[in-house]
């Protein structure tokens, strides 16, 4: 591991504990590499999926030519909006 600078303390239930230390074992891997490693990529995967999208080229083009029409009145949005928040004091 590279540049250890941070410790990690919590505490698992007894059955998450023997789960993921037999994965660990399992994947050849000490408990810290695997629970480090499985915490990088769901973290990964969950910044990805709310920073960035992909589009292949042709979907490229289409989403930008929508983004380029001009926008179109939505009435019931409009009244809908205009409303107060029933959330609101």
């Amino acid at each position: 591991m590279a540049n250890i600078k941070e410790r990690w303390d919590f505490r698992v239930a007894t059955d998450t504990d023997d789960l993921i230390r037999r994965a660990a074992q399992t994947a050849e891997k000490t408990l810290t590499e695997f629970v480090v490693t499985a915490a990088t990529v769901e973290a990964q995967r969950i910044l990805a999926d709310r920073t960035r999208f992909v589009l292949s080229p042709e979907d490229w083009d289409r989403f930008v030519d929508r983004l380029e029409q001009p926008p179109q009145e939505k009435p019931g949005l409009e009244r809908l909006l205009s409303k107060p928040s029933p959330f609101s004091d």
